[in-house]
């Protein structure tokens, strides 16, 4: 018996940005580095950071700055702020 809604599994790192109101700076990382910037929510399994740069996993920056960049859930490997 159903209720009439599809079940869509929710990836547990989702649970990460409960705590996090807009705008707050956050840094997330995947495998290949790290975006740091603002955050703007979450949107169709993608993390949105606002005002955000791109680091290389030593800490270098590789481009500028972006008004808004997304980041699947997916590839998501830390979250922190």
């Amino acid at each position: 018996m159903g209720f009439g809604l599809p079940f869509v599994p929710v990836p547990p790192i989702v649970a990460l940005f409960d705590t996090y109101p807009i705008g707050t700076p956050l840094a997330i990382g995947m495998d290949s580095g790290f975006w740091a910037g603002r955050f703007g929510g979450i949107q169709d399994g993608v993390a949105l950071l606002t005002n955000a740069l791109l680091f290389s996993n030593i800490g270098t920056p590789i481009d500028g700055l972006r008004p808004v960049v997304r980041i699947p859930i997916r590839s998501i490997t830390f979250v922190s702020q």
